[in-house]
């Protein structure tokens, strides 16, 4: 039985030809959820997640105006009335905004499907609520990929946090962790641990997960 965070040795004594096989591959189960925050969008009800105000500040007007458009370029900010997680838009020098969109993408049902470009520290989803309570979840329309307007960036290759990228460091059990604290290189992330580049001496298979565009990621001890 696997568990989350445990590994699972695949037999490397053999191959499937017979032939000894050059290097073992683990099977670790990773939550792919990582990282994915909420923002709402309400249609039809008041909602802190609603458009900007002519003053910049974010509060809600309401459903009289139309909901965000937002674009790259646009800032966000913690906004905790309706969910613990949960982000405004806000203008750029607002003092409570946090976050620039590096891209803004479809929605995805599934957060393994979202692929936000380097550099990304925040993924916020974008839902639409057809009711009134925009905390109980809702429909995602956007992907936001935000980058801290702090110098503060675990988003970046090797910091240890974000979407996981060539560059960055794992531990045994697929977890991101900081480079600088050791652990192992991601030197590729594929399909299959046979696709793994040669030089990736200690390859880590993960649990199929929906959405997501690998299975595999290629690592050398650091």
């Amino acid at each position: 039985m696997i568990r989350h965070g445990s590994t699972h040795p695949r037999d490397s004594r053999t191959s499937s030809t017979g032939s000894p096989s050059t290097r073992g591959t683990r099977t670790v189960l990773r939550d792919c959820a990582k990282g994915v925050l909420i923002l709402t969008v309400a249609l039809g009800a008041a909602t802190a997640c609603g458009p900007l105000s002519d003053s910049g500040s974010g509060s809600p007007k309401g459903g009289s105006q139309k909901s965000r458009d937002w674009k790259v370029g646009d800032c966000a900010g913690p906004d905790t009335s309706q969910s613990k997680d949960g982000f405004q838009g806000l203008d750029c020098d607002d003092p409570k905004a946090t976050i620039k969109a590096l891209a803004v993408k479809d929605g995805e049902i599934f957060a393994g499907a979202v692929e936000c470009p380097a550099g990304t520290d925040e993924i916020i989803s974008v839902k639409i609520s057809f009711g009134g309570d925009a905390s109980t979840g809702g429909i995602p329309s956007k992907t936001i990929c935000g980058r801290n307007l702090s110098g503060d960036h675990p988003g970046d290759a090797g910091a240890g946090g974000g979407q996981l990228v060539v560059g960055d460091c794992v531990s045994d059990e697929a977890k991101e962790v900081p480079c600088a604290s050791g652990g192992n290189k991601v030197l590729a992330l594929t399909k299959t641990a046979e696709e793994c580049p040669a030089d990736a001496d200690n390859p880590i298979e993960l649990f199929p997960s929906p959405g997501r565009p690998y299975n595999a990621i290629c690592t050398s001890k650091a």
